[in-house]
């Protein structure tokens, strides 16, 4: 049977499903795995490992070697969509080096999915393709992984170290240590069980070994090395051998994968049950939030009949910074210097934008400006907010139970928040009924609110605050709701992300009031496009259009002096 590469973010071989199972027991050292048995019977005894495929004369015959010989070559490792090659470089292209094989064992195809259960019979060689192709930051690190992933006895060998260490670490052993030192535990017994079992194993085998084995029992398995991974930003499982990520605003196809569905389940239920969540076939959607904050969405069959999928948005342990924003160029100094002022002088502001354009990070800069003797009560669902201040009171709605009972929506939350004394409200995302209350209170005395809503301009998002607003179910005829929001927000805030991947600030908008009907909108700062080069990187700035916003007074009322320069003469546009 062809073997995979295994990367960096490779998962365990296919084999048996871990689980910490109530019947302990040690496999014989010298125990060889079997093949062709189902996964859903028991072991005979202990000596076999279930799902494991045996070593057959080729595998022996190519002991010495990493590969069987005659695998396919693995598929190209490059950016959704891009995997048709071209005379000319294209946007989304990476820098290309050929992963070299081992010698003498051509590197297999990772196109084609590998079988999720071990066949009685190995599948004949697909015929071989050209070296991989991928980026140069990885290349090194699939060449330097393909010993473990290549060699069937290492692959039992990690099975079986990982049923050694759950009869050896006493139930609750680890309970009550930092997770550092639950690793260090982990990782030195492991070492000690090679040892007392004379394991044969070369020394970077070795520890991809162990750390495979120790993300198995302590992390989430094969998605633990892309959860370490700061610059990945997205984690995507839509099948068992279909692992995604997105780094740097575009999506890469992982060579991670999981073993079986109940591989892949055991990783689902490890994420929903410190949450008290649960998932099965009478509720197979769940959203939760990993220790870090990082929010995750998981579905199961029927659902998702083919397998079940996991999304996880990742978010950094250290958060961006208005100036961190200013240095990517997501928005200019003279944008984030307006804004400052904006959120000092207590002005209600709205952050719209797509799914995954940053309004979560921009909100999170913007609150950097809030004074530290504000009282502030943020409201989410889920709580994904890290405001600098002291003092804050974090509130997160809550679903139904099991018995479908004593669920929290944010409505009721921005209603409690009223009666809490609160100098601002920081709703996370508004997405129903609640917007209604939230206006309500931003015309009452609670200003220097901040929002975030799915838009994909200021004036779109007009339309779905109305629309919200709606399924209060106030019957309100549209020109009220309309001199609500006209009245209640001050400043619109779009954030977009572009094709080249870069996130940022296209529109800085003014709610000038009403004319008839309508609502009026002038644009303070936008982002003026100025070219897009051949590999298809937006190159552009924020401008200023030469109008001064209507509210300069309330600056002035703050004690914040408006510099005329900041505005511009709005000349280019």
């Amino acid at each position: 049977m062809a073997e995979e590469p295994l990367d960096r973010r490779d998962s365990p071989p296919q084999g048996q499903a871990f689980g910490w199972s109530a019947a302990r027991r040690r496999l014989a050292p010298n125990a060889l795995p079997q093949s062709g048995r189902p996964q859903d019977q028991a072991p005979a005894g202990p000596e076999r490992v279930d799902g494991v495929p045996p070593r057959t004369g080729a595998g022996h015959a190519h002991g010495g070697q990493l590969r069987p010989a005659g695998a396919p070559p693995p598929s190209q490792l490059r950016p959704s969509g891009q995997f048709a090659g071209g005379a000319r470089r294209q946007w989304g292209d990476v820098e290309e080096i050929a992963a070299r094989p081992t010698q003498g064992a051509p590197v297999e195809n990772r196109i084609a999915p590998a079988p999720v259960r071990a066949e009685a019979a190995s599948p004949a060689p697909a015929p071989a393709e050209s070296p991989v192709v991928m980026p140069r930051r990885t290349a090194g690190r699939v060449a330097a992984h393909d010993a473990a992933r290549g060699n069937p006895q290492a692959e039992a060998t990690k099975i079986r170290l990982h049923e050694l260490l759950i009869e050896e670490l006493e139930h609750g052993s680890l309970e009550g240590l930092a997770p550092e030192q639950q690793r260090e535990a982990v990782v030195r017994a492991a070492r000690e069980l090679i040892n007392q079992e004379s394991l044969q194993l070369g020394g970077s085998t070795r520890d991809e070994l162990v750390e495979a084995v120790a993300d198995e029992v302590l992390g989430l398995g094969p998605l633990e090395p892309l959860l370490r991974d700061v610059s990945v930003t997205e984690i995507m499982v839509i099948d068992l051998d279909k692992i995604y990520y997105e780094q740097e605003g575009r999506i890469f196809r992982s060579s991670a994968r999981f073993r079986d569905k109940n591989h892949i389940m055991r990783i689902v239920e490890r994420i929903v049950a410190p949450m008290g969540r649960r998932i099965d076939e009478s509720s197979p959607m769940v959203d939760a939030r990993l220790p870090d904050g990082s929010r995750v969405n998981i579905t199961i069959p029927p659902v998702s009949p083919k397998a079940p999928t996991i999304t996880i948005r990742k978010f950094r342990a250290d958060k961006m910074r208005m100036a961190d924003l200013i240095a990517v160029g997501a928005l200019s100094e003279a944008t984030a210097e307006f804004l400052a002022m904006c959120v000092r002088a207590k002005l209600n502001i709205i952050i719209s934008g797509g799914t995954g354009t940053g309004k979560t990070t921009m909100l999170n800069a913007l609150s950097a400006f809030i004074p530290n003797t504000e009282r502030i009560v943020t409201i989410e669902d889920p709580a994904e907010l890290r405001l600098q201040q002291d003092h804050v009171i974090t509130m997160e709605a809550r679903p139904a139970s099991i018995e479908g009972k004593n669920q929290v929506h944010q409505r009721d939350l921005v209603r409690n928040s009223l009666r809490m004394r609160p100098d601002r409200i920081i709703v996370g995302e508004v997405r129903g009924s609640e917007c209604f209350d939230m206006l309500q209170a931003m015309n009452t005395g609670h200003e220097g609110s901040i929002s975030t809503v799915h838009a994909n301009t200021p004036r779109d998002a007009i339309a779905r605050l109305e629309n919200m607003v709606m399924m209060a179910g106030m019957d309100l005829p549209a020109r009220a709701i309309r001199e609500q929001i006209s009245s209640a927000i001050d400043i619109f805030i779009q954030v977009q992300r572009l094709q080249d991947g870069s996130r940022k600030v296209t529109h800085v908008t003014e709610v000038s009031g009403m004319e008839g009907d309508t609502i009026t909108l002038q644009d303070i700062f936008l982002f003026k496009l100025e070219r897009v080069d051949e590999d298809g990187k937006v190159f552009g700035a924020m401008k200023p259009t030469g109008i001064r916003p209507g509210f300069v007074h309330r600056f002035k009322m703050v004690g914040i002096e408006m510099p005329n320069h900041l505005f511009g003469s709005g000349e280019g546009w």
